[in-house]
């Protein structure tokens, strides 16, 4: 989602989806953005056990580039495709309740995890009624959120969509990588998986590195009732129409 043509692809697909009678919520992370700023500043980009290095002054870089930058372009696309966009973040309307990861090192202290979702933000951005009140908006959410006392974290994108999804009771929750799916050992796409064929596959190791997290979320929104959830290559362009309106799809679909 770094090239022009795909971001103006995908933004057309959210308000398609939105014109039909499906309500999305796009939930964006944006890791290459933040290192990149983060070099422009003069800041070491470090990540320990494979989790970013998140200090008090990373955590200002990370909202300045997911909330104030990221956000707000998502937003403005889907507004240029005629759609309705609201930016938000985890902090607004108390939508997400942080907490510290569990294990997580002194220097990753702004690493976090989701306690809780407050839903109605969402619920009422997305509500009813008839004419200029029925209007339906796109919330734009960047996954960052707050503890009781006020501390910030920088939460992982897809567990953050996976708890929102869930919360909403949603009928599917779609994860876009930059692969094209969940691929067998010899590399073969694999169009269809059961919950218990995945957790198999973890197990064995056969699912790993930065697919591993996309299908423990995609394993918590399915445990929480999400009755599928599609892990689909976002190089591909339109993918998420090709995805929820064809038979083939474009990516790997998970079922309880």
């Amino acid at each position: 989602m770094t090239e022009s043509a795909l971001k103006a692809s995908f933004a057309e697909d959210v308000v398609l989806l939105k014109y039909v009678g499906i309500n999305p919520i796009v939930v964006h992370g944006g890791g290459p953005q933040i290192s990149g700023m983060m070099k422009r500043l003069g800041k070491e980009v470090k990540f320990v056990e494979g989790i970013r290095v998140t200090d008090s002054e990373t955590m200002e870089i990370v909202e300045m580039v997911l909330v104030g930058a990221l956000n707000k372009e998502i937003v403005n696309l889907v507004n240029q495709h005629g759609g309705r966009g609201v930016g938000l973040s985890g902090k607004d309307g108390g939508l997400i309740l942080a907490k510290p990861r569990k294990g997580i090192h002194e220097e990753t202290c702004h690493v976090g995890d989701v306690a809780e979702i407050d839903p109605r933000i969402l619920e009422r951005l997305g509500g009813g009624g008839t004419g200029e009140e029925g209007v339906r908006f796109i919330p734009v959410i960047s996954p960052v959120g707050a503890d009781e006392k006020g501390k910030s974290y920088n939460i992982n994108a897809d567990a953050v969509a996976a708890h929102i999804a869930a919360s909403l009771s949603a009928e599917k929750l779609l994860i876009l990588t930059d692969v094209a799916g969940i691929l067998d050992q010899q590399s073969q796409l694999m169009s269809t998986l059961s919950k218990k064929e995945v957790v198999r596959m973890v197990k064995k190791g056969e699912i790993k590195e930065g697919m591993l997290p996309k299908t423990e979320a995609a394993l918590l929104a399915i445990d929480r009732g999400v009755r599928k959830v599609h892990i689909i290559d976002g190089r591909v362009p339109h993918a998420l129409l090709l995805e929820v309106l064809t038979d083939q799809g474009v990516g790997t679909e998970i079922v309880s």
